[in-house]
């Protein structure tokens, strides 16, 4: 039985989807619902059985589960604007710390998500490597409770043991849930599909234009399926950088948005907030050496042709949700 916390949410019911896309339906889906629309992530996927976090780490701790091969730890409280840390330290980092005692100590593989939000504004640079860990300064409650727990894995050792993985700006179907923290690629199709335009920040630096900034946008399927060769490929271990290596600008990502549906781009450019200008970040690129080097060997999508999968296959349709029978 494979294990996927946070599993009704964007990236876990990926998860569901490549492993589903396997004929692998032996998933125990572990979340909380709360009073969003993420049930709706499982509707078309395959799963034997779904617990709560808190029911799930009881009976996994004392043996109440029957045999668990793996665990794909992707729950978390992943709102960046969260200002309880202490509620973030529990969900993100002392709930990790239990799974991954109990995994070490059962040999069972895991594979948990850490966030790029932990490489802060950029400026010690986006290498996965173990030794620059203490250089990255979060900007965030979010990005510290992630970037505490690979600290603690890396000063116990553990990093030999499990897997973490920096997620950069993943994008794709069964994201609809996220409210403000959905991709950019979402809310250019619903801002252009509602208004006609699609608003950007300013830039306030001379050496970017209005929308030169840059993201990694990672298409979700891109995500799963690098994500999946780290969990299957149990020689791996240590954190990597989930990304595409290639960096490009908001306005490529909206241009792209714009021609998937059929529309002329039009852009207003907005003042940014004066409390987001000091650590609004005006650059964004994995480095996946690491990951290249460990064996995938697989081309991501272009950007252009991820959006317009996405927008063509899943936004412009009935049925957004991944499931059976949609690559």
């Amino acid at each position: 039985m494979i294990v996927i916390t946070g599993g009704c949410g964007f990236i876990g019911s990926a998860l569901i989807w490549g492993l589903n896309r396997r004929d692998i339906e032996d998933i125990l889906v572990v979340d909380l619902l709360q009073t969003d629309d993420r049930w709706k992530n499982l509707l078309n996927l395959r799963f034997k059985d779904l617990i709560n976090k808190d029911a799930f780490i009881e009976k996994l701790e004392r043996g109440a589960l029957k045999k668990v091969d793996g665990i794909l730890h992707m729950g978390a409280c992943s709102n960046t604007l969260e200002r309880d840390t202490d509620y973030l330290l529990e969900n993100n980092f002392h709930y990790t710390k239990r799974l991954a005692l109990w995994c070490i100590k059962n040999d069972v593989r895991l594979v948990y998500a850490s966030s790029a939000a932990t490489y802060g504004d950029g400026s010690a640079g986006f290498s996965d490597e173990h030794k620059l860990l203490h250089q990255l300064k979060p900007l965030n409650a979010y990005a510290f409770s992630k970037h505490i727990f690979d600290l603690w894995a890396y000063e116990n050792e553990y990093l030999g043991k499990i897997v973490g993985v920096k997620f950069f700006n993943v994008f794709g179907p069964n994201e609809y849930h996220k409210g403000e923290m959905r991709s950019m690629v979402l809310k250019a199709y619903q801002q252009i599909k509602e208004t006609g335009s699609f608003r950007l920040f300013k830039s306030y630096r001379d050496d970017y234009k209005d929308g030169a900034q840059m993201r990694d946008f990672i298409y979700v399927k891109d995500a799963v399926d690098m994500v999946l060769h780290l969990y299957d490929n149990r020689h791996l271990n240590g954190i990597y950088n989930i990304g595409t290596g290639r960096a490009r600008s908001y306005i490529d990502m909206a241009r792209a948005v714009a021609d998937a549906m059929g529309k002329e781009l039009k852009i207003e450019f907005i003042e940014m907030p004066d409390d987001v200008k000091d650590r609004y970040q005006y650059f964004t690129q994995a480095d996946i050496k690491k990951l290249r080097d460990a064996g995938y060997n697989k081309k991501t999508i272009e950007l252009e042709d991820a959006i317009d999968d996405y927008v063509k296959n899943y936004l412009m349709t009935d049925d957004p949700y991944l499931g059976e029978g949609r690559g």
